[in-house]
């Protein structure tokens, strides 16, 4: 077997070791200012201003840093940015881009009140989409060495619907705000947005199912980017909910209310199906099997379905007039605050310690060898 082809047979969450820094820094990270967002945005909403302008004030950080190290390491790094379009275990992280640039328009307007730079970010988020879905999709179809379902794919690949429904809720977010005869193509183009996501998270979750229910699951294979099987449908619902939301503003979006209602409780009972599954599945990886609980860039998207089903929650309450559902996110707000706060102080602890990294490395790789062995 090739070099390459063993790379591609690496489990999703476990991409082949690389040297540490900028070389090894993981396509999906903006996943941190997609969490960061998200629960200040809750906060936000439930009436937690601090908490919510301080974490806007770091995505401002964030997000233009991550853009800084993605274009170092393309400079210095580029064959290695090469190579994670075409793996199907890190391309998909590229998608964060798109869901970050979207999340943080998001907070630029409801927190922050600046609906022109808002759009300047809605813009850069339907580039950065359409570029990144029929590149990454044509080179993953086209390849010639393919993995096998089993260690090709896992719910990181939701990303790509989390992309596109981000670009569906900050539409719909900015459809008040945009002159009167652009109203309607926008709010067209959200809708469209929204249902082709949709459709999108249909063929990857049958195919997310299928290898849950029917092939060996070991520890190391139910990473934290399988949380997304929720955050998907939950940022489903909350671009459904703004669609409901805006209709007043377009009729067009009127035409057509009584199906996007129908479909977003649809999508909000989606997603409030998976977390107790997804809980018990931890629970048999963490307590059971005893797999390590330490940190992992990819655990920013475990924080971000947290904090999308909490924030979705709210704005479904009122697309359908159910105020008794804001018991919900009253309480789940906490839980994803807290997990941004574990999830950061691990990132902190990764960077005090990285003078250890050669060590910690050979750690991890011991363990994922351990637990890989449960497949064979």
């Amino acid at each position: 077997m090739s070099a390459s082809e063993r790379a591609e047979t690496e489990p999703l969450a476990s991409p082949p070791a690389r040297p540490g820094g900028l070389a090894a820094l993981h396509p999906a990270y903006f996943a941190l200012v997609m969490a960061t967002g998200i629960v200040s945005l809750a906060s936000h909403l439930l009436g937690l201003p601090l908490v919510g302008r301080a974490l806007f004030l770091l995505n401002l950080i964030f997000y233009p840093l991550l853009w800084a190290l993605l274009i170092a390491r393309f400079v210095r790094h580029r064959d290695r940015v090469i190579a994670d379009f075409g793996h199907h275990g890190r391309a998909v992280g590229f998608f964060t881009i798109v869901a970050a640039t979207s999340v943080l328009g998001s907070q630029t307007l409801v927190i922050g009140g600046a609906p022109r730079a808002s759009i300047w970010l809605w813009g850069l988020g339907i580039l950065s989409w359409a570029l990144l879905t029929y590149v990454i999709f044509t080179i993953l179809t086209i390849k010639p060495v393919k993995p096998p379902l089993t260690e090709g794919l896992n719910g990181g690949w939701l990303v790509a619907v989390v992309a596109a429904q981000s670009v569906a809720v900050l539409g719909a977010q900015l459809t008040p705000h945009f002159d009167p005869a652009v109203r309607a193509p926008a709010a067209l183009f959200s809708l469209a947005m929204w249902l082709g996501g949709g459709m999108l998270y249909i063929w990857i979750i049958g195919l997310i199912f299928y290898r849950y229910t029917f092939f060996t699951m070991s520890p190391s294979d139910l990473a934290p980017p399988y949380w997304v099987n929720m955050g998907a449908a939950a940022i489903s619902t909350l671009a459904g909910a703004h669609l409901v939301l805006a209709a007043p503003h377009a009729p067009l979006l009127g035409t057509v209310l009584p199906f996007i209602r129908g479909l977003t409780l649809m999508w909000w009972a989606t997603a409030s199906w998976w977390i107790p599954m997804l809980v018990s599945l931890g629970i048999w990886r963490h307590v059971f099997r005893g797999f390590p609980l330490r940190y992992d860039p990819l655990y920013w998207g475990a924080v971000f379905p947290i904090g999308m089903y909490t924030v979705s929650t709210i704005r479904l309450s009122a697309a359908i007039d159910a105020p008794f559902l804001m018991a919900i996110p009253r309480a789940s707000v906490w839980v994803a605050m807290s997990a941004w706060g574990l999830a950061g102080a691990g990132l902190g602890w990764s960077l005090i310690s990285a003078r250890f990294g050669d060590d910690g490395d050979r750690r991890s790789l011991a363990t994922r060898k351990r637990h890989d062995e449960d497949r064979r």
